[in-house]
């Protein structure tokens, strides 16, 4: 009997997660049947800077995933996250091609491609791309736009962009590791599958991801991500803040964050230390949401997921700053099972394991390029190496 597996492999700048899940006849979610976690070594910012270090690093990880789950882990879906990670919009056209004037794929296919043209990409690389809206002869489509009659089709697309350089250096650390990568997905859109519901997602929402040294930002209305931006800040700052302001080891920093303070240590100044960081990167935020113009008005507000989202005080403050509704991420993906996958950490990872479950319209047109990408990305490898 052929087993229905799915894999996520999330490398961040701290740790290193990897999620094993089966999906079952006649079950909603997967059921998780392995998970495997390692200290990251090799990656800053997000960026791996040392791919042997890093190649072991998910090597561990991965075994410690085999080993829980009796499985052995041949292909998965991979996160990319990194500071270079952001969106960009384009606009396209297309005249309809069949004679009756019907929409089909190939004139949004096509529409797409122009709004591609126009886009600055230099020594970046799309990794995602999703249509926002469309207008036909004008008119605002709801929904999608295959089936309907008209002359001239108009498409407003998001393109997720990060750097060249560092999609390859993922695709090489985890080919090295022995492990075919299926896709990349943008650690925000992964996650969201995990924290955000679809209502959440249809009236306005903000995910954001505090990582170790970054913070990555997704906005999400009428169920489609309408921006990704990624800040070169993270929780890594405030436990380094803790430490110079307290004069106490980075471990004891580190637990001073997430809560945990002896009386020996004045709270109010732990407090105040914690709250200066954590507001520098809510005015990150507050700038990014004026610019596309949606501060103050999503009315899902903002949810944290990722590892500084344990960070105490967070809730309160951000309702504060950035005058939204705010909630640490939580979901019911595991009824009431007690497991540390519970913790915001894991979402990215676990939401890579269901994203073929929620893969939509013409997302799966790109796949067969990424194939096509990391085979190219393989062979130059190998002739870089040959004599």
């Amino acid at each position: 009997m052929i087993r229905n597996i799915s894999v996520g492999i999330d490398i961040g700048t701290s740790t290193t997660r990897v999620v094993v899940g089966e999906f079952l006849k006649g079950e909603k979610n997967p059921k998780i049947i392995g998970i495997g976690e390692s200290e990251t070594k090799g990656v800053r910012h997000g960026y791996i800077i040392h791919i042997p270090d890093t190649v072991s690093s998910l090597k561990i990880a991965i075994s410690m995933a085999e080993k829980s789950s009796g499985i052995k882990i041949r292909r998965a879906f991979v996160s990319i996250g990194g500071t270079t990670l952001r969106s960009e919009i384009g606009t396209g056209s297309a005249i309809i091609s069949k004679a009756d004037s019907e929409v089909t794929s190939l004139d949004v296919n096509k529409a797409l491609e122009e709004s591609e043209v126009n886009l600055s990409l230099g020594n970046k690389k799309i990794v995602y791309v999703s249509p926002i809206s469309f207008r036909l002869d004008g008119k605002e489509v709801l929904g999608r736009p295959e089936g309907m009659h008209g002359n001239k089709l108009e498409i407003k697309a998001i393109f997720i962009t990060s750097s060249t350089k560092h999609w390859e250096d993922l695709i090489e650390t985890v080919t090295n590791a022995g492990v075919e990568p299926i896709d990349v997905i943008p650690s925000p859109l992964a996650s969201s599958y995990i924290s955000l519901s679809s209502r959440q997602k249809i009236v306005g929402a903000a995910l954001i991801d505090i990582g170790a040294e970054t913070v990555s930002m997704g906005v999400f209305e009428n169920e489609s991500l309408i921006s990704l931006h990624t800040f070169s800040i993270g929780s890594a700052d405030i436990t380094n803040d803790i430490a110079l302001g307290l004069k106490i080891p980075l471990e004891k920093a580190e637990s001073f964050k997430l809560g945990d303070n002896d009386e020996e240590y004045s709270k109010k100044k732990l407090e105040e230390i914690v709250e200066a960081r954590l507001t520098d990167i809510f005015e990150l935020i507050e700038n990014h949401l004026k610019k596309i113009k949606r501060n103050e008005l999503l009315p899902a507000g903002v949810v944290f997921v990722g590892g500084g989202a344990n960070s105490f005080g967070l809730e309160d403050l951000s309702k504060t700053v950035l005058r939204l509704p705010s909630k640490i991420g939580t979901t019911d993906f595991f009824g009431n099972t007690k497991t540390k996958l519970r913790d915001p950490s894991w979402y990215t990872a676990i939401g890579l394991v269901i994203y073929n479950k929620n893969i939509k319209g013409y997302v799966e047109g790109s796949l067969p390029n990424l194939f096509k990408d990391i085979k190219n990305s393989l062979k130059s490898m190998v002739k870089q190496l040959m004599p």
